[in-house]
């Protein structure tokens, strides 16, 4: 069948031929074709997008169980029937030893990062802020924060769900603990313990608010952008501690997690193929670098660390510890951002071991866990305060005094007591991470829609 086109349409005299804008010069090989037509990776007009990325879910599993065991240490406590003392385990001996393994916060960090930066493609993709495989700039770093706030209004209500559930989970059981009879201060210190946690989510929403500015200055620097993130809460400690400015440390809250959370946006932007124009030349926007250099990096802000501590005004430990002039965790400090740097690169240099324990045994705890991590970490304090408190009050004995071998015996005893508190938890409350169910729309006969 011959198709018939219509003529063309005779040019204008009236109107000037306007010169062809120049166009950047495309240094960076096509995206990969992909088998699907029609779509802009098939042309090769755009970057690809990965399936669902497995190394997040796995650092972020490997995470959240760090986080739990490190929390599950420190369970030591008395009661004489009158005054509840919580201690913690892991300021006797060398337990200081056990943070520099399992203070992974900074991994939590860099798997919300790399979150946010393929939920943003998505968006990218829906809106056109991407565009042939270059990135669009912005109007202004004013409009990258308004951004920020209506990215973090779209996600509050998903976080608001598990978050209200537990406040409100703990008010009853306050007020609860207290009609039985149990004293205030105990109550008190209970009331105080577990909702520590929530800090975590604040700092979070912040950085959120912050992830457009920040992957402006990515697409801009790449690498060179986290050297600066990097260098600026250690600028903070140098005026800190040289200049006397004590409060400016509280900055370091946001500037310490950004550092992770801006490598996870940037790896998730390698990784989906996205360029950018840099000096009049389309490039990669980053190059993850090879698992050899990763290792270096890593092993060396790792000593970077160690040396600060040694010879600066750092405790031993990570986290904080009872008798401790001070805390690496409140403010972070310079030795908690080089052992972040040192963390997110070994974790990416280990990223094909990572990939192949979730998708072989590891598979149905990333799975698991990336359904539930909210919920997890939200409640296993709870889960390690309600079998505390019932071996303590309810049995009336003691715990066993820690570092001796009765105490590290116990621990796989002590661990799945609190381990199956938290799965009966989890099964009751943990429907509230989830997103609620649209209900479908009736769509009438004869509206026209498919």
């Amino acid at each position: 069948m011959a198709v018939l086109s219509p003529p063309p349409a005779r040019p204008r005299a009236s109107s000037p031929v306007r010169p062809a804008p120049p166009r950047l010069r495309d240094t960076a090989p096509p995206a990969p074709r992909r088998d699907r037509p029609g779509t802009a990776a098939a042309a090769g007009d755009g970057p690809r997008r990965p399936s669902r990325d497995v190394f997040v879910d796995a650092v972020r599993a490997v995470a959240t169980l760090s986080v739990l065991t490190v929390h599950w240490l420190m369970a030591d406590a008395t009661w004489d029937g009158e005054q509840l003392r919580i201690g913690n385990a892991l300021a006797h001996g060398g337990g200081w030893v056990v943070t520099w393994v399992l203070q992974v916060l900074a991994l939590l960090f860099f798997a919300a990062g790399a979150s946010a930066a393929y939920g943003l493609r998505r968006a990218d993709d829906r809106t056109g802020t991407v565009a042939r495989g270059r990135v669009v700039t912005r109007p202004s770093a004013v409009a990258d924060l308004a951004d920020g706030v209506r990215l973090a209004g779209a996600r509050l209500p998903r976080l608001l769900r598990p978050v209200a559930v537990f406040v409100g989970a703990w008010v009853v059981a306050v007020g609860v603990l207290l009609a039985v009879g149990l004293p205030a201060d105990a109550v008190r210190s209970l009331a105080t313990l577990a909702p520590q946690l929530l800090w975590f989510l604040a700092v979070y929403l912040g950085l959120v608010v912050l992830t457009p500015l920040l992957r402006r200055a990515l697409h801009a620097a790449g690498w060179w952008a986290v050297a600066g993130l990097a260098a600026a809460p250690l600028a903070v400690e140098a005026l800190r501690f040289g200049a006397g400015f004590e409060r400016l440390a509280l900055v370091n809250v946001v500037l310490v997690w950004a550092v992770p959370y801006a490598v996870g946006l940037l790896y998730a932007d390698a990784r989906s193929g996205l360029r950018v124009a840099r000096r009049g030349r389309l490039v990669p926007v980053a190059v993850v670098p090879r698992p050899g250099v990763l290792v270096a990096v890593g092993l060396a802000a790792a000593a970077l660390a160690a040396l600060l501590v040694a010879v600066g005004p750092y405790p031993v430990s990570l986290i904080g510890m009872p008798g401790d002039t001070m805390s690496n965790l409140g403010p972070p400090t310079a030795p908690v951002v080089l052992h972040a740097v040192a963390l997110v690169a070994l974790a990416l240099a280990a990223r094909g071991p990572l990939v192949r324990w979730a998708d072989g045994r590891g598979r149905s705890v990333v799975r698991g866990l990336a359904r539930r991590s909210m919920t997890v970490y939200l409640w296993h304090l709870t889960a390690m305060v309600v079998v505390v408190g019932v071996v303590l009050v309810v049995l009336g004995q003691e715990l066993p005094a820690v570092g001796g071998a009765d105490w590290w015996a116990s621990r796989p005893v002590w661990f799945g007591a609190f381990a199956l508190v938290l799965v009966g938890i989890a099964r009751v409350v943990g429907r509230f991470e989830d997103a609620p169910r649209r209900r479908p729309t009736r769509q009438r006969v004869g509206s026209g829609t498919e």
